[in-house]
């Protein structure tokens, strides 16, 4: 039977609750918090009642925050301190953050008081810092313990651990001196030192670092997991690599709603969130940008008395600031996205600029021939105002392609979330330099 058809049989009230434990003990928890999300309020209860209690707190980690409020508000308070006490300490993090501050006052007072100091602790990071994500549940070594030792310590204590991968080797201060992997102990004789087999050049993070930074780090050097330290290189923590995805998620999720020129950059779904909420959002960057034309309307207005003289020129005026638009957009949508991989830095700006001119001159070579021939054609063979159109258009697009792909690096040198710069600013300059490049050459080529 399919998750579907489950959902189906839940809803209708035609499936016994035998056989839907035996369902449910088959199924793999993600799925199962998925089905939470077709359910109602009343349905989603019963299905959390009688889970496995071997699965539940896997399961509520998986659910989303709408619906794991749903729940916390039907259990009792020893039931909430159960759930929430096989949490690890990050996914508990998570939630708490998720929940509006009566539900985390009921929730904290029926944790254990050692699990909600940790919380606590963690809840202090800022949101965007290393220590906002990292859990402290996992497996330190003693550096002149034997691998024998430290089997037997994984056996002990390594089931509530968030990996057992990878194991980090302190002092009797707490300061990380190394690691070691399940494989290299796994590979070595019973009575090998920690000391002698395991990796001191081990890359880690301060409880400060950007979140961001730290998910470059991971890419870089393909980690499962990262040690955190404090100021005074103590460990304090780790973070692992499905807490980095959603980092990941986040970041590129933000950066596309910046691109788009929606603000706030909340995280709410699209379905969930409010026709209003939605507006709003939306709302400032458009008022901006409509506000911008007027600079691109006076500039019209200066040559208002060219277009009486010549109007056929007005109709090209639309497809200049559309080509030019496109072409910033390309540019710099791809400087962002090398800026991101850390594959371009300000060090590059001249590279960038030199490969944007000739990429232009390349693009306005080629659009400027199809142009031409085009115009050549609708404008009763008016060599000269073929000549405006295409010298315009290759300039736009070679403008455009240059300022497209070093204003990123110029907003990122200014501390600017170059994202930002994409759509308002970037569409506002192409079109008002296009506008000027434009008229500015018929001035001179046609006389107006």
């Amino acid at each position: 039977m399919n998750k579907e058809e489950i959902i189906e049989l839940i809803k209708s009230g035609a499936l016994d609750i035998a056989k839907l434990k035996l369902f449910l003990s088959d199924m793999n928890t993600v799925d199962i918090a998925e089905i939470f999300e077709e359910l109602d309020r009343e349905k989603i209860i019963q299905l959390f009642r009688i889970l496995p209690k071997a699965m539940a707190s896997d399961i509520f980690a998986y659910v989303d925050s709408e619906h794991q409020q749903t729940i916390i508000e039907a259990l009792t308070d020893s039931e909430i301190g159960e759930i929430i006490n096989k949490l690890f300490v990050d996914d508990a993090v998570d939630f708490i953050e998720e929940m509006p501050a009566n539900v985390v006052k009921r929730v904290l007072q029926n944790v254990p008081f050692a699990k909600r100091k940790i919380i606590n602790q963690i809840l202090q990071y800022p949101d965007d810092s290393a220590g906002s994500i990292m859990t402290t549940e996992y497996i330190d070594l003693k550096e002149d313990a034997i691998v024998r030792e430290a089997f037997d310590t994984i056996r002990s204590i390594g089931l509530n651990k968030e990996t057992i991968y990878h194991c980090y080797v302190i002092r009797k201060d707490r300061l990380l001196v190394g690691a070691v992997s399940a494989k290299t102990l796994m590979l070595s004789r019973p009575h090998d030192k920690i000391l002698d087999i395991m990796d001191s050049n081990v890359v880690f993070a301060y409880t400060t670092d950007d979140r961001e930074v730290i998910a470059d780090q991971f890419k870089k050097y393909g980690l499962l997991a990262m040690p955190v330290v404090d100021k005074e290189q103590r460990l304090v923590g780790i973070i692992t690599v499905d807490d980095i995805v959603d980092v990941i998620v986040e970041e590129n999720t933000e950066d596309i709603k910046k691109m788009a020129a929606i603000v706030p950059f909340d995280d709410d779904p699209y379905l969930k969130t409010t026709v209003f909420q939605h507006a709003k959002n939306r709302f400032l960057w458009m008022l901006v940008l409509m506000l911008s034309a007027t600079i691109t309307g006076s500039i019209i207005s200066s040559f208002e008395n060219g277009l009486m003289v010549l109007p056929i020129l007005m109709s090209f005026i639309p497809m200049l600031m559309n080509t030019g638009g496109i072409a910033g957009s390309q540019s710099s949508t791809l400087i962002i996205r090398g800026m991101a991989v850390g594959e371009i830095g300000m060090k590059d700006i001249l590279v960038v600029l030199w490969k944007e001119l000739r990429i232009g001159a390349l693009c306005g070579l080629g659009l400027g021939l199809v142009n031409i021939i085009r115009v050549y054609i609708t404008s009763n063979k008016d060599l000269l105002l073929c000549v405006t159109v295409t010298m315009s258009l290759f300039c736009t697009i070679l403008m455009a392609k240059t300022v497209g792909g070093i204003l990123p690096i110029f907003a990122k040198r200014l501390r600017i979330d170059p994202a930002i710069m994409s759509a308002p600013l970037l569409t506002t300059i192409v079109d008002a330099v296009s506008l000027i490049i434009y008229f500015s050459i018929a001035k001179l080529i046609l006389g107006l």
